[in-house]
């Protein structure tokens, strides 16, 4: 006999289905709730309680401190996979083969050439704009170039599309960076992997050759790897309400990267840099600002501490630490910002107060430091997290049309002014 959840109101007993995951979540199906009890509905701001979506494509425990991809854990693919096959895998179900990884490389690189057009649109922007505002109207303007809707019912007009933002995505991303500081735009280079080339791309000099360094290109792919898919977060759920309107796949995009933008999102790694900034501004006192962090009178908040749904250390924090520590290691950089980082670090690693609350350095603590020793300036770091995260939006917005789930709709309760007589404006 299935279970059922019994909710009583009116002096009525209502009955509702329990589903139950693969991982045994439970959930209550209450989709007929409206119709069954003549109007009432949940409310739950931010969607805390609330499941929008039966998804395979990630499972995170917040609790045990659990990520995986397609079943596979975030540590075995980020040892063992690059982030084009973690891409293949989130997108189509399954790790490639040696052949099916090669014809997905091919096909993003002829597929990676972004109308010339395109540049004239960047142009209009000031150096002084977001680079996540140009990522954004970027990766919507790509919808004018390639006009024609996916037919979603196609696994090749899928596969093309899919390859398409693949390869145009990361161009983006570069032109965003280059243009801020008055660099040259070009189309990379198709000799070189998907990460190198994107290196080269935001980093060659137009009178040098650029020196590609392994262990940064490894850092890099490991980071696009722990960003590549986060489960039902802001940005995700918003490409997918989107997508459930039919809108296209870019245009879908697009609002994902401006959810993304917040710092309360993927705004987070630059929120710890900016916060660096203000404690080195302020003779790099750290021992102060932990002080700071633990008065509950304080409005100073510590960034990149702690996470809304990792209750125990974050499994990608555990990862890309050992990054941050070999990036830092080999280049050898002299930058007090850094320091000022590793003594937070550790401070917060054995510090009480901290460790009982569980609020250990989290992924976005661990990316900024990257990023800035990679020379990638602070204001970028939102957007190299929408280059990771590409591959997870495409996967969630194909499988929410492949399903043919409802458009988006929430309800809500509404708490405003009652009927009201209208008067004439002589009458106010």
């Amino acid at each position: 006999m299935s279970e059922k959840a019994i909710l009583e109101f009116n002096g009525e007993q209502h009955e509702f289905p329990i589903v139950k995951g693969s991982e045994n979540e439970l959930g209550i199906d209450i989709k007929t709730l409206r119709a069954a009890t003549g109007g009432l509905v949940t409310l739950d701001p931010g969607y805390k309680n609330t499941g929008s979506c039966q998804s395979g494509i990630t499972f995170l425990n917040g609790e045990q401190g659990v990520l995986r991809y397609r079943g596979y854990s975030i540590e075995d693919l980020a040892e063992k996979a690059d982030f084009l096959e973690v891409a293949f895998l989130l997108i189509f179900g399954e790790l490639p083969t040696k052949e099916e990884l090669e014809k997905f490389h091919d096909d993003i690189k002829s597929k990676s050439v972004v109308d010339d057009d395109v540049k004239k649109i960047l142009d209009a922007f000031p150096k002084t704009a977001h680079p996540m505002g140009v990522l954004s109207s970027l990766t919507s303007a790509l919808t004018a170039f390639n006009p024609s809707s996916v037919d979603v019912s196609s696994e090749d007009a899928m596969y093309n599309s899919v390859v398409k933002i693949m390869g145009k995505f990361p161009v983006l991303v570069a032109w965003t960076m280059r243009k801020k500081q008055g660099l040259p735009l070009d189309y990379g280079d198709n000799s070189l992997g998907y990460v190198e080339n994107v290196l080269q791309m935001m980093f060659k000099k137009p009178n040098e050759t650029y020196i590609h360094n392994p262990i940064i290109t490894e850092a890099l792919d490991k980071l696009l790897i722990l960003h590549a898919d986060h489960e039902q977060n802001c940005s995700t759920s918003t490409v997918r309400i989107v997508g459930s309107s039919h809108a296209g796949l870019f245009a879908s995009l697009s609002a994902g990267i401006s959810a993304l933008w917040g710092p309360l999102h993927g705004g987070a790694n630059q929120a710890v840099l900016e916060m660096l900034e203000d404690i080195k501004e302020d003779d790099g006192d750290t021992k102060k600002y932990m002080a700071k962090a633990k008065d509950k009178e304080d409005p100073f908040r510590l960034m990149g501490f702690g996470h809304r749904v990792y209750k125990n250390f974050d499994p990608r924090a555990r990862i890309i630490k050992k990054s941050a520590d070999q990036v830092l290691g080999q280049l050898g950089i002299d930058d007090p910002i850094l320091d000022i980082a590793k003594g937070l670090e550790q401070e917060a690693l054995n510090d009480n107060y901290f460790v009982k609350r569980k609020l250990y350095p989290n992924v976005d603590f661990y990316s900024g430091i990257i990023y800035r020793a990679m020379g990638i300036p602070t204001d970028m770091f939102t957007v190299m997290f929408a280059l990771g995260r590409l591959p997870g939006w495409i996967a969630q917005w194909r499988e929410m049309r492949l399903n043919k789930e409802p458009i988006g709709r929430p309800r809500q309760i509404y708490i405003g002014e009652n009927l009201r007589e209208f008067k004439t404006i002589n009458n106010r």
